[in-house]
């Protein structure tokens, strides 16, 4: 699995302010998490989001470079960005080991293009678009690839259904749907309504006139 380094320090500054002028300066206040516990720590604003920018959607290991020449593997759990600006406001890391098993969730990426899109006119549907698995951290891949070639239109594929090596186990519930292949619904024309026989209106004067005169 991929490794990068990131240089840390242990944060002692605390609170909203203290955020603000942390960012101010350059930093981005984060928390690394490892078994119930909590450190406050800081990062380089410009290192972590090329990072963030560089890895998006994937896992990948994190050696933090502590300033005191301790370094702590993690991998990134979560990170908040200002809805009206975009910029980075925080993030969160959990501690790994390399002997222990993690669960995470890694992207889903399909492969191919479905037999019942190429000939017979579907449309192939994304289902869920992550795995949630559990194996040892430098066993986490990138992505799964699950090739969708093979549909054909009203086909689908299920978790159960795809290979993943035996190092990974597959915690995503099995009857979830990664990927289908509909078959866009042809609306028919509405019926024409028949038209409701009207008798002429001269016929009706006619009656009319023909009745008065026969009450006279």
């Amino acid at each position: 699995m991929e490794r990068v380094t990131l240089q840390a320090e242990v944060r002692h500054e605390k609170g909203k302010g203290a955020a603000r002028a942390l960012r101010r300066q350059g930093y981005i206040p984060a928390v690394l998490y490892r078994g119930g516990h909590s450190t406050p720590i800081k990062l380089n604003k410009h290192d972590l989001v090329r990072f963030i920018n560089s890895t998006m959607g994937q896992n990948v290991m994190i050696n933090l470079q502590f300033q005191d020449g301790t370094s702590r593997l993690a991998l990134l759990k979560d990170y908040q960005v200002d809805p009206i600006k975009g910029e980075l406001l925080h993030t969160d890391f959990y501690e790994v080991s390399l002997k222990e098993k993690v669960r995470v969730s890694v992207a889903v990426v399909l492969q191919g293009e479905p037999v019942g899109v190429k000939k017979e006119g579907g449309i192939l549907e994304h289902g869920i678009t992550e795995l949630e698995i559990e194996c040892l951290p430098e066993d986490i891949p990138p992505h799964i690839e699950v090739d969708v070639s093979g549909l054909h239109a009203g086909d689908s594929l299920h978790v159960e259904e795809i290979r993943v090596p035996d190092n990974i186990r597959v915690l995503s519930d099995p009857k979830e749907v990664i990927a289908t292949v509909v078959v866009p619904l042809i609306e028919e024309a509405p019926a024409e309504e028949e038209e409701e026989e009207v008798e002429p209106e001269v016929l009706k004067k006619g009656k009319k006139e023909e009745e008065e005169v026969t009450e006279e």
